[in-house]
């Protein structure tokens, strides 16, 4: 095993986890050539301080506490190379997101239901990756609420 590989490897692990895909590539940037790179994160990997399934949660965690949906999270695990087999079971531990979508469309919408006012909201919320379903929902709950408020 190529010492500077295993080196630089263990430099880059100790500040963040990385995936396996995102350790590869990251060693390669650096030089290193790329069977080297693989040597060295499967390696790690037998050592399990490189743990897709791991940094897959962590992943979900992170993006669900920012506010993100779904498909946008699922986006985030294809770009950071993990294998769609972890996904299921990190999006398992995604706490619900019906509150951070409502916070989302109210700070957007402000109170002001006309039309173009929720097809901008429901625009945002779609690129912060939730579907259409759960939009439509959180749209109807918060203009009932507002009516209540009214009357």
């Amino acid at each position: 095993m190529n010492p500077e590989a295993k080196a630089r490897a263990l430099s880059l692990l100790d500040r963040r986890d990385y995936s396996r895909k995102m350790l590869i590539d990251k060693l390669c940037e650096k030089a290193i050539s790329t069977a080297d790179a693989e040597e060295v994160a499967d390696w790690l990997c037998s050592l399990r301080v490189v743990d897709d399934s791991r940094y897959a949660g962590i992943v979900v965690r992170h993006y669900a506490a920012k506010g993100y949906g779904k498909k946008r999270i699922e986006q985030e695990l294809y770009r950071r190379g993990i294998a769609r087999e972890l996904w299921d079971t990190a999006l398992e531990e995604m706490p619900e997101q019906e509150s951070a979508l409502d916070k989302l469309l109210q700070s957007r919408l402000r109170g002001d239901f006309s039309p173009e006012s929720r097809k901008k909201a429901a625009a945002a919320a779609q690129r912060r990756g939730y579907g259409w379903e759960e939009i439509r929902s959180a749209m109807e709950r918060l203009q009932s609420e507002d009516d209540i408020w009214m009357n």
